[in-house]
């Protein structure tokens, strides 16, 4: 039996290396994959080093700064920059649209930055062909076109009642078509393999990148087996590659965007603007801090009066308007950090409907997977705004604390009466020495995996379905 199987799948190679067609289909196939995953490990590669430089760059910049007051560093900030994990030169994922940097300031919470959809022209896409796009958009295509008159051909040309009289079951002879298709496949998806084990040599763990690959390998299995279905319901190669082009429209373009617009609908979002008046409208009812007089700031001031036993703020031997922006700023941040995480869960809730369509469509479900894998998903965008923020959060409040101890509150009042009140109140360039070395890193590689699992199971389940089909359509023939 397995030597019928290999004679069916070789002679089906045979018959491809004569057609033109399937040569140019293979050679676009090669050429788009190879060239998608060389020129994105070099991008991202290069936008590595540049975010290293960067952040580098940054944190030079800011402890180079002179003597100043702490609180003109609050408002001068600081930038963090996200490095793309390993993986992220084959499945780049929502980093294009999210952006890479965060500015760190005082008072606010700033989103990420230099996306690199936003910076481009409209036509950008054309030349970010991806290898997870590829694989999941484009390679199915083409193994559309190479495969869909698998069956039908033998069909019309009155083979297939031949093969019969000779003994081939019609599941032998679509197991030999499948065989056949699974190795151009393979050839396919070479490149990919060949990059994934670059990322493993780059420090992408073992789990990822297993999952990774194995991922990909069910995915266009089951678009194989999609081929071979239809190609074997199908009365004539008309009928089977037009069915076979519907049915790729439904499941890469149709069924994303349902699930999109569903996820929208179901889950309101609040704009931008909206988010801002109700933050603002939170915000006033807790003080200015940058006015120590304010009301909201009394009781503050009583119970500092009392554990230090004197009469007037101007006693205390710390500036109180230090500490006044140091509980403004805590408090700021919890109202801001109360709003973030709404929005995220928001974001969250819309991402988990739109992944439930992944048991519609393998293509949904390939996404979900590789992004996980790959630790560009959603979720570890919003473990970089975590960072980022509790960053921010320990870099105003360093800074905050220095215009507490720094400096007495008269000198901090008195600073713009003169050139030397000027100077009386600053601080000691040698205090910016602040900044902890900001690295983001993903998810562990344990945690990815585990995360991908649900989508891997949707990929399972679309295989055992089509797996299904076949067996059927093949004891029907």
């Amino acid at each position: 039996m397995s030597n019928s199987l290999l004679t069916i799948a070789y002679d089906e190679w045979r018959y491809w290396r004569r057609s033109s067609l399937a040569q140019t289909v293979l050679i676009i196939a090669l050429v788009l994959a190879s060239a998608s995953v060389w020129v994105t490990y070099a991008d991202v590669s290069h936008t590595a080093q540049q975010r290293t430089h960067m952040q580098d760059e940054a944190e030079t910049t800011f402890e180079s700064q002179p003597d100043r007051h702490p609180h003109r560093m609050v408002h001068y900030g600081h930038y963090l920059f996200r490095a793309p994990p390993p993986l992220g030169t084959l499945d780049p994922g929502i980093d294009a649209f999210t952006g890479n940097a965060i500015f760190l300031e005082g008072h606010r919470q700033n989103g990420a930055t230099f996306a690199d959809q936003k910076q481009s022209s409209g036509l950008t896409w054309l030349s970010k062909l991806t290898p997870a796009f590829v694989m999941q958009v484009l390679t199915p295509l083409l193994i559309i076109v190479l495969g869909f008159g698998v069956v039908t051909r033998e069909r019309e040309a009155g083979t297939l009642d031949f093969l019969k009289v000779q003994g081939v079951s019609p599941l032998l002879l679509i197991a030999g078509k499948g065989v056949a298709l699974a190795g151009a496949g393979l050839l396919v998806l070479m490149p990919l393999v060949i990059g994934a084990v670059m990322a493993l040599l780059d420090g992408a763990g073992v789990l990822p990148v297993a999952g990774f690959i194995v991922s990909y390998l069910l995915y266009l299995a089951i678009w194989c087996g999609l081929v071979l279905l239809i190609s074997t319901l199908a009365n004539s190669n008309s009928a089977s590659f037009s069915g076979l082009i519907s049915v790729w429209i439904v499941l890469c373009l149709i069924v994303p965007r349902i699930a999109t617009n569903t996820a929208s609908v179901l889950v309101a979002s609040p704009g931008k603007l909206e988010t801002d008046f109700a933050v603002l409208k939170r915000l006033r009812s807790m003080g200015d801090g940058h006015n120590a007089s304010d009301p909201a700031f009394t009781a503050l001031k009583n119970n500092l009066l009392a554990q230090y036993n004197v009469d007037s703020v101007e006693e205390l031997p710390i500036n109180f308007r230090g500490i006044v922006a140091q509980k403004s700023e805590a408090d700021l941040t919890n109202v801001l950090n109360e709003f973030a995480e709404q929005q995220m869960q928001q974001q969250t809730d819309q991402a988990d409907i739109a992944r439930a369509f992944g048991w519609l469509s393998p293509v949904l479900a390939i996404q979900n997977a590789s992004m996980k894998l790959a630790g560009t998903d959603l979720e570890n965008y919003h473990r970089f705004l975590r960072e980022a923020e509790d960053t921010r959060f320990d870099f105003v409040q360093s800074l905050n604390k220095l215009h507490a101890e720094g400096m007495t509150m008269q000198q901090d009042a008195n600073k713009y009466t003169s050139l030397e009140a000027k100077k009386a109140a600053t601080v000691s360039a040698d205090n910016w020495q602040i900044l902890n070395n900001f690295h983001f890193t993903p998810l562990s590689p344990q945690q990815r995996f585990s995360n991908s699992v649900a989508a891997m199971g949707q990929l399972l389940f679309a295989g055992a379905w089509v797996l299904g089909g076949l067996i059927v359509a093949g004891r029907r023939v």
